[in-house]
């Protein structure tokens, strides 16, 4: 058991999962790592509990661990499925408990000054409003072909996680951004709708440059990425009286646990506005 398996595996990820290169270099780094301890080892309950044991006293963090873990189980339910080994020894391994850990996002003035800090380039203020407008993720951003927008219904047709396929809604600032940056002249005739400057498609770390530096010239001193957009749609959209259904649906997430994270932050944010607007909130 070797390269070969973790090949196999992440070649699967690349081609039926449509995981990110960035996700799966993750998982084959995580591997190759596991693959080290399991060497002339018995593949078994014991050993896997062995290696928990050993990422504690390495002194792993619980983040890093509970990754760790779930990378060795995800590879060996896919060998199992396989027969290629007989059993998967981490399915009950148990992974530590992490704390909750609230997404960065931004407040809609902070939105207004990053917005402005685009306007002067159509493609960057396009990025900008179709993030913030629809929670894409910044992989699926990238992906986005012209036949996939449907400008009259206001929708894009987006292949998310997973392979999995879901339309998500833009309004009319968006709409606008689009059209005003797809009006400009393209070097080659490609799908594609975000290009660099050398005509290819953009790709996700471009994308994350583009709205850091936008982030900077609008004196925002937080670290901005294409994902504290995606937390900031969602965010505003349950502050401003949003279903959660709805947002774990516009979101592409599996899980309704995974959207309700969201709430925390708007709970704390009726906190702020309690504390500094009503006259007897002080504590």
């Amino acid at each position: 058991m070797g390269s070969s398996l973790i090949n196999k595996y992440t070649n699967y990820l690349k081609t039926e999962r449509n995981y990110s290169p960035h996700t799966i270099n993750n998982y084959a780094r995580d591997l190759t790592f596991l693959m080290g301890f399991l060497k002339e080892r018995k593949i078994d309950r014991g050993t896997a509990r062995d290696f928990l044991n050993e990422l504690e006293k390495k002194r792993y963090s619980r983040r890093s661990i509970a990754r760790k873990l779930s990378s060795a189980r995800s590879f060996f339910r896919f060998l199992a499925r396989e027969k290629l080994a007989p059993q998967n020894p981490f399915e009950n391994i148990p992974t530590p408990r992490l704390p909750k850990k609230l997404p960065n996002f931004l407040y809609p003035e902070e939105i207004n000054r990053l917005l402005e800090a685009a306007s002067k380039n159509k493609r960057d203020r396009a990025i900008l409003e179709v993030i913030y407008g629809t929670g894409l993720r910044v992989i699926e951003l990238s992906r986005m072909n012209a036949g996939d927008v449907d400008f009259d219904e206001g929708e894009i047709k987006v292949l998310g996680k997973g392979s999995k396929e879901r339309i998500v809604l833009f309004g009319s600032h968006a709409r606008r951004a689009l059209e005003n940056y797809l009006k400009e002249p393209r070097q080659k005739k490609t799908a594609a709708i975000f290009l660099s400057t050398r005509g290819g498609r953009l790709t996700p770390r471009s994308v994350e440059r583009i709205i850091a530096a936008c982030a900077r010239r609008a004196g925002i001193t937080k670290k901005v990425t294409p994902h504290t957009l995606r937390h900031s749609f969602a965010t505003h959209l349950l502050a401003g009286g949003a279903d959660l259904r709805m947002v774990q649906e516009l979101l592409g997430h599996a899980s309704l646990s995974t959207t309700q994270v969201y709430t925390h932050i708007t709970k704390e944010r009726l906190k702020e506005v309690y504390d500094s607007a009503h006259p007897r909130a002080s504590r």
